[in-house]
């Protein structure tokens, strides 16, 4: 474990070896000093931090700031005259509890422009952290041919075949990099794959045929070994539906995602209007896949009328049953499946929706591990890596502000918790 050290005034004495010998001191007094393991890193490893050489019962304020985000908690120092985010929990702050990555997911917003990550300490110093979005190590490829559009990501080459993950986004469009490239930095090769939202790409999830990710199936496995598929939200569907179409695929990870086919995000210039456009979301073999209708009822267009927060999940019912033909046979896939959930989450309904999958391959015995996972309080916003800001119960919509239910704490600890059973999920199931 290495150790990166700030200290108030100097450096620390050293014995006549050249060892530091216990807290540093100057002049017979103890400095405090800020440790930091590690003060580089990938976005999804967690940072432990102490601080060191205080006075017992001394009170501090840790600071950590990305210039447009800011957190604090407040500390009081044991009676060896030490503060550890590992170990003690706030008097007062931005998050409560015992929890070393608590700063990074409380930090809210300053209305200030974004900069270097620092963490400070009241009295003490600070220290500028390396979070890294692309972990060393890690070597990126864009990818422009046949039609794909996406970026490849592949630990340097150590002569041995890794599996590979295609990385979905969701009904924000685009590709997902800093996603694939921290899964890249556990041993895979990851595909960020786009397939609206992109130049050369459909401009909305409107009729978007499942070959074309037969097609990213068939790059990747030129590049890696078993392959997986991972998705958030409407990604999550997609997951699930190209795992139960294509044989290639060996594990599905679907976050607050869909056993079901819902409608298209048609055009249009507001949500009401991208909700009406009645369109399937996917074909096969130039077919629209059944899906499940919008629902625009009274509340929804209240909240939408009044710039209220919208919640999507609104938008889905199910108590009148959910047709048979818009269900994904789940049970084809040739592989793993993960489902995660959550119990709050306003997007939409991930809970039941995920449930219609557990119960399909349930009814037919799948033969490969299975397993859906809620968290109660958490909200929509748990895909992708852990230890960012989740601070923002609401996020911008078309033409409104949607709401993405949970509670704050609870969505990130969720959000980590996921990530890391992701992780270990699809080296169980890819052989990593």
């Amino acid at each position: 474990m290495t150790w990166t050290r700030w200290w108030t005034h100097s450096p620390p004495l050293t014995g006549q070896n050249g060892s530091q010998a216990g807290n540093p001191t100057w002049e017979g007094r103890v400095v405090a000093e800020i440790l930091v393991n590690p003060q580089s890193a990938p976005l999804d490893q967690s940072v432990d931090v102490v601080v060191a050489g205080l006075k017992p019962g001394q009170t501090v304020t840790v600071q950590l700031s990305t210039g447009d985000r800011a957190s604090h908690a407040v500390f009081e120092a044991d009676d060896r005259g030490v503060v550890d985010l590992t170990r003690h929990a706030p008097l007062d702050g931005s998050y409560r509890g015992v929890d070393p990555m608590g700063l990074f997911w409380s930090l809210e917003r300053t209305g200030g422009k974004a900069g270097p990550t620092v963490l400070s300490v009241e009295g003490v110093g600070d220290r500028v952290l390396e979070r890294l979005a692309v972990p060393e190590g890690v070597e990126r490829l864009e990818v422009r041919e046949n039609g794909l559009v996406g970026t490849l990501f592949a630990p340097e080459d150590d002569g041995g075949e890794l599996p590979g993950v295609i990385v979905l986004s969701g009904s924000e469009g685009g590709i997902h990099e800093t996603d694939a490239a921290l899964l890249a930095g556990h041993g895979f090769v990851t595909f960020a794959l786009g397939y609206f939202g992109m130049k050369g790409l459909p401009e909305n999830l409107v009729d978007i045929p499942l070959e074309y990710f037969g097609k990213a199936i068939d790059y990747l496995s030129e590049h890696a070994g078993e392959i997986g598929v991972i998705g958030g939200s409407r990604g999550g569907e997609l997951a699930l539906l190209v795992g139960a179409t294509f044989s290639q695929v060996s594990a599905v990870v679907s976050v607050v995602g869909s056993g079901v086919v819902t409608q298209a995000i048609g055009p249009g210039a507001n949500l009401l209007q991208k909700l009406s456009y009645e369109a399937a979301s996917w074909t096969l073999k130039g077919e629209p896949l059944p899906y499940l209708p919008y629902e625009i009822g009274d509340e929804l267009r209240a909240k939408i009328v009044n710039d209220e927060p919208v919640p999507l999940r609104l938008a889905f019912s199910t108590e009148d049953g959910i047709p048979e033909d818009t269900e994904i046979p789940v049970e084809r896939i040739v592989g793993g499946v993960l489902l995660i959930s959550s119990g709050q989450d306003d997007g939409w309904p991930s809970v039941d929706l995920s449930e219609v999958a557990m119960r399909r391959l349930k009814d037919h015995e799948h033969p490969f591990p299975y397993e859906h996972v809620v968290y109660p309080e958490a909200g929509h916003l748990i895909a992708g890596p852990p230890h960012r800001p989740a601070t923002d119960v609401t996020y911008p919509g078309p033409g409104v502000t949607f709401s993405g239910g949970g509670v704050p704490h609870a969505t990130a600890h969720a959000q980590a918790n996921a990530w890391k059973r992701t992780v270990e999920f699809l080296r169980e199931q890819l052989g990593s």
